[in-house]
């Protein structure tokens, strides 16, 4: 793919806001509400990072990843995940084929290779299938044998995972939690929102999405994302946010310098969206609970009574200058 030129990128940044406006407006004509979700998701694709999705049961996470998708032109995969799947069920096996009497190894691609993969309700896989999306979420590729195997670009990995019911399932390791750029929880709907979501699936006819950007202009995005500038001042603000979660006294781990990395640069994302040109004090402070609520342990006292990730994460925020 050829490079845009500095105009190119120029021109797109002044027609970002409307890009990202016309992308949520095709959202919408299929999800109802879910704004501050479907916000975090876009923000995660700007910052070619993966995303791990927090909600109970029938709100709608596949539908709008799958929604997004369609809205971007961008190819769709979704692995539902259960004890028994195998690794080989995502990444692809090799297959023995004859040809003229002789026998030939082809490698015959998993569900992995998409542009966005949803892997629905990850924590029910089993910790050795978890670990197979690991060099994919961190190398972007797949070794198969003696051969390694690109991933096409774009690529997200967009897990789910339920709040509820959690006999049966294997927590995410640390290791493999951090690589998640952020941890997006979804709502209940209001009364009104929801009135909305029956009157219009209760209906004969069904809502169409529309093409707005394909995987390219997605690429191009991503390259402007980074190039939106951060003063000196805000990126010791963003750092100095994640090492007080390291010495916090309602904390037993902090996070690190992955999430300083996160930070910063979903809060590029966040002022692109918001068609600013540069980051605010507001954009790290908004952005702080998706990239850290993952990566902190609360204390065991801390948990005893009732004290929730977001809670210590906004008056860590209140404490540091």
């Amino acid at each position: 793919m050829e490079e845009p030129s500095q105009t190119d990128l120029s021109e797109m940044y002044h027609n970002t806001e409307s890009i990202i406006n016309s992308i949520v407006g095709e959202v919408g004509k299929v999800i109802v509400g879910q704004k501050d979700a479907l916000e975090h998701l876009l923000i995660s694709l700007l910052s070619n990072g993966h995303a791990l999705i927090e909600s109970y049961p029938g709100l709608g996470k596949t539908l709008m990843i799958n929604t997004l998708s369609r809205a971007m032109d961008l190819s769709f995969n979704r692995i539902q995940c259960t004890p028994d799947l195998m690794p080989s069920d995502i990444t692809g096996t090799m297959i023995v084929e004859e040809h003229a009497g002789e026998k030939r190894f082809r490698f015959e691609r998993g569900p992995v290779f998409s542009n966005i993969v949803l892997a629905d309700e990850i924590n029910r896989a089993s910790p050795k299938t978890q670990s197979a999306f690991l060099e994919a979420m961190q190398e972007k590729q797949i070794t198969a044998g003696n051969e390694t195997y690109k991933l096409d670009a774009p690529f997200f990995i967009l897990a789910t995972q339920n709040p509820i019911e959690m006999e049966g399932t294997f927590p995410l390791p640390e290791a493999q939690l951090d690589r998640f750029l952020m941890k997006i929880l979804m709502n209940y709907p209001s009364f009104d929102e929801e009135r909305t979501i029956v009157d219009r699936y209760t209906s004969v006819s069904e809502p169409s999405v529309n093409r707005v950007i394909g995987g390219d202009e997605l690429i191009a995005l991503q390259r402007l994302t980074r190039e939106v500038p951060i003063s000196e001042e805000l990126t010791a603000h963003a750092i100095n946010i994640v090492t007080a979660t390291r010495k916090w006294e309602n904390l037993e781990y902090g996070a690190s310098p992955r999430a300083s990395i996160a930070l910063t640069l979903t809060a590029k994302a966040r002022a692109l969206i918001h068609g600013r040109n540069y980051v605010s004090k507001e954009d790290i402070h908004a952005m702080a609970c998706p990239i850290l609520r993952h990566r902190i342990i609360l204390s065991f006292e801390a948990e005893r009574i009732g004290v929730t990730q977001d809670q210590v994460i906004r008056d860590l925020i209140k404490s540091v200058k």
